[in-house]
C-alpha cells in the first residue's frame, strides 16, 4: 500500500527503543494489574489534561459507562447525544439501562448541534454527550448553560479529541466527567485497548477507583457494585512512554490536514474540506471529506494503493441494534446526509508531505476522469484563479 490509512508498523519502529525498555521493565517487575506504571501514568495524565483525577480503565466505551454510573444514570432515565458517532458511545448508554435519545449535527463541523438539545430535555433527562468527533470540540458554551439551568452531568467524548482546545479550555476538563480511548489509532494510543476518566470533583474520583474494581474499597471490600475495567500496567507504561510525544504529534497532523486544506482548495465546488471553528484547536484525529461519489472515490483511491475509510457510514439512530428507540429515515437529516458523501483521508504523524501529494493528485485525476467542473470561471474584475490540471492531475494556476 503506498498510502496506507494507518501505519503501526513504521511508528513502532520509530519509537521502539523506548516501548521495548517500557514493556521489559513491567515484565521484570512481575506487577501486571493496579501497580505503579497505572499510579504514573494516572499522575501524568492528570496533569497533561488540567488540575484534576484521571482513572485509567479498559476502553474508551467503559470510560463513558463509568462516568455515567457515578452520576448516576440508569433505567428510566435519558441520555442525550448525536447519531453520527461510533456505536460504542451509544453502547456505553445501553449498558447503564437508560435511553439514548439522539440530536443532529452542524453541517459543517459535523459536531453536534446545540441549538436542538433543550427541545429533547424532559424530565428523564440526565446528562447530555458531547462528543468531540474528529479532532475538534463541540460548542460547549450552550451545552453548559443548559446543564446549570436543568441540572443535568455533562461528559465529554474525548475519544478522538485529546488535547484539543476550546476557547483555551483542553478536552475534557469543562464537563463534569472527560473520557478517552487508547485505543491504537488515537493521537495518544496504547498497544491494546485502553481508557481514561477525568474529573475535578474528589468525591466521583474515589467512586470511579471503585467502580472499575468490582466496586471494592479494599482488596475483597465490595461497597458498591461494580465491573472489571482496569487498564493494565503493559499498556499504563506504553502511554507513558508515548505522552511526551502528544503535541508534536498533533502538531503534524494539523500540518497534514493544512496540506490537504491548501490542495483542494481549489475543488470547493465538488468537494468539502473540513471546517475549524473559530474557537477551537483542532487536533485531526480524522480528516473528512465530503464528496457526491464517495464509494466510486474510496474505489478508485484504493486501485490506485490509497487506503481510505468511512466514520461512519449508518448514524446509530439507523442502526439494527438501536431500531427498537422507533427512530426513521428522515428523523435526522444532517447526520443522514453526510454519511452518504464523507470519507476519512489518511491523516497520521508518519505520513510524509509526498503521500499527502500521491492522495490529492488521485483526488484530482478521480474528478478529471469523471469530467467534473473544477472550477468558475473568474468573474470580471474578482483577480480570483482559474483551476486547470497538469498532466499528472495535479492544480496549476492560471491567471
Amino acid at each position: 500500500m503506498k498510502v496506507p490509512f494507518a501505519d503501526f508498523k513504521k511508528h513502532y519502529k520509530q519509537y521502539q527503543t523506548e516501548i521495548d525498555q517500557a514493556v521489559s521493565r513491567v515484565l521484570n517487575s512481575g506487577y501486571f494489574i493496579l501497580g505503579p506504571e497505572l499510579e504514573k501514568f494516572e499522575q501524568e495524565f492528570a496533569e497533561l489534561i488540567g488540575q484534576g483525577f484521571v482513572i485509567g480503565c479498559a476502553s474508551g466505551t467503559e470510560a463513558i459507562y463509568l462516568a455515567l454510573a457515578v452520576c448516576p444514570v440508569g433505567p428510566g432515565d435519558e441520555v442525550i447525544v448525536v447519531a453520527h458517532t461510533a456505536v460504542p458511545t451509544i453502547s456505553a448508554i445501553s449498558m447503564t439501562g437508560a435511553t439514548p435519545v439522539f440530536v443532529d449535527i452542524d453541517p459543517q463541523t459535523y459536531l453536534m448541534d446545540a441549538a436542538q438539545v433543550e427541545n429533547l430535555i424532559t424530565p428523564k433527562t440526565r446528562a447530555i454527550i458531547p462528543v468531540h468527533l474528529y479532532g475538534q470540540m463541540v460548542d460547549m458554551q450552550p451545552l453548559l448553560k443548559l446543564a446549570a439551568k436543568h441540572r443535568l452531568f455533562i461528559i465529554e467524548d474525548v475519544a478522538q479529541a485529546t488535547g484539543a482546545t476550546y476557547k483555551g479550555a483542553i478536552a475534557g476538563t469543562l464537563g463534569d466527567f472527560g473520557t478517552f480511548s487508547f485505543y491504537p489509532s488515537k493521537n495518544i494510543g496504547a498497544f491494546g485497548d485502553g481508557g481514561a476518566v477525568f474529573t475535578k470533583n474528589k468525591e466521583h474520583f474515589d467512586q470511579l477507583l471503585m467502580l472499575r474494581n468490582y466496586g471494592q474499597s479494599k482488596r475483597y471490600y465490595h461497597d458498591i457494585v461494580g465491573i472489571n475495567s482496569r487498564l493494565d500496567e503493559m499498556q499504563a507504561a506504553i502511554l507513558s512512554c508515548r505522552m511526551p510525544y502528544l503535541k508534536e504529534w498533533n502538531s503534524r497532523r494539523r500540518e497534514i490536514a493544512s496540506r490537504y486544506n491548501e490542495n483542494l482548495a481549489d475543488l470547493s465546488d465538488v468537494l468539502q474540506t473540513p471546517l475549524t471553528h473559530a474557537d477551537n484547536e483542532h487536533v485531526f484525529h480524522l480528516y473528512v471529506i465530503q464528496v457526491e461519489e464517495r464509494d466510486q472515490l474510496q474505489t478508485y483511491l484504493l486501485e490506485r494503493d490509497i487506503q481510505t475509510l468511512i466514520h461512519y457510514p449508518i448514524p446509530a439512530h439507523l442502526q439494527k441494534a438501536y431500531a427498537y428507540l422507533g427512530y426513521n429515515r428522515g428523523n435526522l437529516p444532517v447526520s443522514e446526509h453526510i454519511a452518504d458523501r464523507i470519507l476519512s483521508l489518511p491523516i497520521y504523524p508518519e505520513l510524509t508531505d509526498q503521500q499527502v501529494d500521491l492522495v490529492v493528485d488521485a483526488i484530482y485525476s478521480f474528478l478529471k476522469d469523471r469530467n467534473t467542473r473544477l472550477s468558475k470561471p473568474a468573474a470580471a474584475g474578482t483577480g480570483l484563479k482559474q483551476v486547470q490540471l497538469s498532466q499528472s492531475g495535479s492544480p496549476v494556476a492560471a491567471v
